[in-house]
């Protein structure tokens, strides 16, 4: 985990890594940013995180659209961990319409061409050093304006929403 708040923290990625969080058959780690006042206003009126995908159906019905809670968080990046840079485009290929994706390697890679490729498309690449510390060989985009939103997306939003809030629950639980 520490491994990944480095890279986060490499990145520019200021906010809470959720770690181990399955994406599109994926299990990745997500950087997101609280946005505080909509937390507040959603436990004001009642709005927990939403997590059954089937609640998102009613998405399609406009009688519905007035029961839509604000996202609580903003989704800054997706980290995945890879041990071979010739698997990243794979792995960050579909999580680049979500938000800017950078893999983490666990060592220095010797070829420069694939960093170039993922340069093109905007994958990120994060190597951890022997010091624990992180190092940006390319920095990721963000992609994602250029897919538009989309049902899955939201839906992992309050995935993470809800990841979020039982990490507070179980830090304050810890203190105690």
């Amino acid at each position: 985990m520490l491994a990944l708040q480095h890279a986060a923290f490499a990145l520019g990625w200021r906010g809470v890594v959720i770690a181990d969080v399955a994406v599109l058959g994926k299990r990745v780690s997500a950087v997101v940013r609280v946005r505080r006042d909509v937390h507040r206003w959603r436990v004001r009126n009642g709005w927990p995180p939403e997590t059954d995908p089937n609640w998102f159906r009613s998405w399609f019905q406009s009688t519905f659209h007035d029961r839509l809670p604000v996202p609580a968080v903003d989704l800054v990046g997706v980290l995945v961990e890879e041990t071979a840079l010739s698997r990243a485009l794979e792995s960050c290929g579909t999580l680049m319409t979500l938000a800017p994706c950078a893999v983490v390697l666990s060592a220095p890679q010797d070829d420069e061409w694939p960093l170039i490729e993922l340069d093109y498309y905007g994958v990120g690449v994060v190597t951890t050093l022997a010091d624990g510390s992180s190092a940006v060989s390319v920095a990721p985009e963000d992609r994602s304006r250029e897919f538009g939103p989309s049902l899955f997306g939201r839906w992992l939003l309050e995935v993470l929403y809800d990841r979020v809030l039982k990490a507070e629950v179980a830090r304050a639980q810890a203190r105690r």
